[in-house]
């Protein structure tokens, strides 16, 4: 059993042991290898024998399959709500507005929140902050902000109707854009496309290439456009209204105005979108006070495959990239357990899988990190918060970040 001896033989094809002893080794290997291989009477037999039938074989698998799955499981812990944020930052004169949105995190790892009449951007690997803009207009402020999926450019729409392009870079505005008569709540890019929402209940597709960027105008909604999102494949636009309606349009016949379909389910305004990142036919949307519901849409089949009453005004919608999981933000819920709270749940059980403490005021806002691993959320309570909610499971026990020991409890201004 010298394995350097062994290796030489085989690599240098040596055609002569180099010594008596190795060759005694050698020859008493192979007796004991005969001896296991052969039966006393001569016969050789295999050492690896199945044994039993295939049916008593199926029987003995299905009782160790009944006995694991009454053991507990290690390597896959039940998932867990953090018990409190990992960082906390002051937004004062946040605007108390359900149908605006008003804060974004970008692929650059860059949060960008519109506070009154500025947008402030918040770099969240040197944790600086700075001032992309400033209204000076008297009653005009920002009503929604949204990031290219490049990380490129900013868009930002104002009360006044006008939507401004920023650069990330230099931090100037780039372009305006025109066509609405009303405050711009809701935006969304896809590809070279920005589409916008307005309080005038209008839709607009602009080709931010062209010098006449408006591509067409929808107007279906009868109350203000105040959710938009593009499927993940980017043929597909979901559209809420304050008028408790959800359209959904195909990108290449929107200028027909013909929609896919004209969901009526809801109760409330359906600000709240999300589409499903590893299922991308399913859309889930939320409803406002008077609805309290999640509803989960098949896009295959054009109906409601799940509804969901969380006894509480949706805000907004996350899902989690690492689990099957969705988080909900809420508002007013009339009391109820659900109320100003972050709630996770299992998809599609929609099983209650944890939720926050009660932040004492309405979530308006929510946004998630490039990586899929944090969730922020804006209140009314003129704070911003950051939540470790997502990720991959741990097998050991949960772990007390660096964030968790030193910021939990501290508030870094954004002025």
């Amino acid at each position: 059993m010298d394995l350097d001896q062994a290796h030489g033989v085989l690599t240098n094809k040596i055609t002569k042991l180099p010594s008596k002893t190795t060759n005694f080794k050698i020859e008493q290997y192979r007796r004991n290898l005969k001896n296991l291989t052969v039966s006393a009477e001569g016969r050789p037999f295999q050492m690896l024998v199945f044994r039993g039938s295939p049916k008593s074989n199926r029987k003995l698998s299905r009782e160790i399959q009944r006995s694991s799955e009454d053991l507990p499981s290690y390597n896959n812990p039940p998932r867990q709500f953090p018990k409190k944020e990992t960082l906390v930052l002051d937004a004062p004169n946040i605007t108390n507005d359900y149908y605006l949105s008003i804060m974004d995190w970008g692929e650059s790892n860059i949060l960008a929140v519109a506070l009154g009449t500025k947008v402030f951007l918040w770099n969240a690997n040197s944790r600086e902050i700075e001032l992309l803009s400033e209204v000076s207009e008297i009653n005009d402020y920002p009503g929604s902000v949204s990031w290219s999926k490049d990380a490129k450019t900013i868009a930002v729409g104002y009360n006044s109707s006008r939507i401004i392009l920023y650069d990330a870079e230099s931090l100037k505005p780039v372009r305006s854009l025109n066509g609405h008569r009303g405050k711009v709540g809701s935006i969304a890019w896809n590809g070279h496309i920005l589409t916008s929402g307005s309080r005038d209940r209008a839709i607009i597709n602009h080709d931010v290439r062209a010098r006449n960027s408006v591509v067409c105008r929808v107007k279906a909604h009868e109350g203000e456009v105040c959710g938009l999102k593009w499927s993940r494949t980017g043929n597909i636009l979901a559209s809420g209204g304050n008028d408790n309606l959800l359209y959904l349009w195909d990108s290449c016949k929107m200028s027909s105005m013909n929609n896919l379909y004209r969901f009526d389910d809801h109760c409330a305004a359906v600000k709240a979108l999300a589409w499903c990142p590893y299922n991308y036919n399913v859309l889930a949307s939320g409803g406002g006070s008077s609805d309290c519901s999640i509803k989960m849409w098949d896009m295959q089949k054009g109906a409601c495959i799940r509804s969901t009453d969380t006894k509480a005004q949706i805000c907004g919608l996350q899902w989690n990239r690492h689990h099957q999981e969705i988080l909900s933000g809420h508002g007013y819920g009339n009391g109820s357990e659900s109320q100003n709270r972050l709630c996770l749940w299992s998809y599609p059980s929609m099983t209650r899988l944890g939720e926050s403490i009660d932040l004492g005021a309405r979530i308006l806002h929510l946004s998630q990190s490039p990586d899929g691993l944090t969730v922020v959320s804006a209140g009314e309570d003129e704070t911003i918060r950051f939540w470790d909610v997502f990720g991959p499971a741990s097998n050991a026990n949960p772990r007390v970040s660096y964030l968790d020991s030193l910021l939990s409890l501290r508030e870094s201004p954004i002025r």
